[in-house]
């Protein structure tokens, strides 16, 4: 089969899910990561064959994306912070809206790392806590991008905990010195829960905060397929997790420690009061890339 007839086929078959530019990507996603094709192979290389071989593997998977199942899950990755992650139903898939968390977080991760530098050998590492870790892009992040940080992600999910441990950056970390984070098993939702891992300069969190009524207006390819207990909290206590993620940082956050949690748009001043209410002096509601309510910034 050559390479435009089956771009012509899949994309005609994923148009009733996708807009027609969305499904042509996706369908040259599937083809680079399965035959090692180009986006633009099919237009230098107008005649280019599919090997017999590919076919079949091809075809198979134009049907798990036909029936609404993410790119990422089908071809077992993800893309983010530059780096690629390995992904499963057990997972959610990065967004690129988190990107924005976790560069924030290197910025100020790196700026306490600094400060350190005058005690030498003897400076105190960064440490890091990601709760509701997930695949581990967040922790992964930022342990790669600030080299000898600490970094201990938590998550109820021994499933997800697997595909977070499973994430293969040996080369970078050979290479930067940097440390794999630890993954710990733990409810989050449980905050007296005995937790020895000391205190931490920067506590994360991307919880569950999609409300139940938010249910119809999410596509196919994230109700049917993405781990429900990781996106949605009940219409009744749609905060539960941030009431959650403010008891951690009260018992785990140094004093001059820094919090940053991703947040639903539709209740920003709400998720700040949540904040401000446990007692942090600075809590600061950060806009992403569309001007929508993304994070709260918390401070003690």
């Amino acid at each position: 089969m050559l390479l435009v007839d089956f771009l012509r086929k899949g994309i005609a078959a994923l148009e009733p899910l996708y807009p027609t530019a969305e499904a042509r990507s996706i369908v040259l996603m599937l083809c680079e990561e399965m035959i090692g094709t180009k986006n633009y192979t099919h237009i230098v290389e107008p005649q280019y064959q599919i090997d017999k071989k590919g076919e079949q593997p091809l075809a198979e998977a134009l049907v798990r994306l036909q029936g609404g199942e993410p790119i990422q899950y089908v071809i077992g990755k993800a893309e983010f912070c530059g780096r690629s992650f390995c992904v499963n139903s057990s997972v959610l898939i990065p967004r690129p809206e988190t990107e924005l968390l976790v560069r924030e977080a290197i910025k100020i991760a790196g700026r306490i790392q600094r400060m350190r530098i005058p005690y030498g050998k003897s400076a105190e590492p960064v440490r890091i806590l990601d709760l509701c870790t997930g695949s581990g892009n967040i922790a992964w992040s930022l342990a790669l991008s600030v080299p000898g940080s600490r970094v201990v992600g938590v998550d109820i999910s021994e499933k997800a905990l697997a595909v977070a441990r499973s994430q293969n950056f040996s080369a970078e970390l050979k290479a930067t010195g940097a440390l794999a984070p630890t993954f710990v098993a733990a409810d989050v939702l449980d905050t007296e829960q005995e937790f020895n891992y000391g205190s931490f300069d920067l506590i994360l969190s991307n919880p569950p905060y999609i409300m139940e009524k938010e249910k119809p207006q999410l596509r196919r390819n994230v109700l049917d397929y993405e781990p429900s207990s990781a996106l949605f909290v009940p219409d009744a206590d749609p905060l539960l997790f941030y009431r959650a993620v403010a008891r951690w940082s009260e018992r785990f956050l140094s004093p001059e420690g820094k919090g940053l949690t991703e947040i639903n748009e539709m209740l920003g001043p709400e998720t700040r009061a949540v904040f401000s209410d446990a007692g942090f002096s600075q809590t600061d509601l950060v806009k992403d890339f569309y001007d929508k309510n993304r994070f709260v910034f918390y401070m003690k």
